[in-house]
């Protein structure tokens, strides 16, 4: 454990930030199973708004410094594109 009063406080956010950002990173990854079962079920609809939700989350990440970019678009574009598959 730190003795000095500013690696305490680092300590302690860090930490917060840490859950917070696991917090996170878990409820992307569930909007994001949510897309793949509606897939898995060939349920058009509701994998079409589950892909908003898996979208909206996967940008909110990416503002937040949670994952690159790429990795975003790369998820995203994967997803629309068995979506896609899945409607023809």
């Amino acid at each position: 454990m730190p003795n000095i009063k500013s690696a305490i406080k680092r300590v302690k956010t860090s930490e917060k930030r840490r859950l917070r950002n696991a917090s996170q990173k878990s409820a992307l990854r569930t909007s994001v199973k949510a897309v793949d079962n509606a897939i898995q079920s060939s349920d058009a609809e509701q994998a079409q708004a589950a892909l908003i939700e898996a979208t909206k989350k996967l940008d909110k990440a990416v503002t937040k410094g949670l994952i690159h970019k790429n990795a975003a678009a790369r998820k995203k574009s994967r997803l629309a594109k068995q979506i896609n598959k899945l409607a023809k």
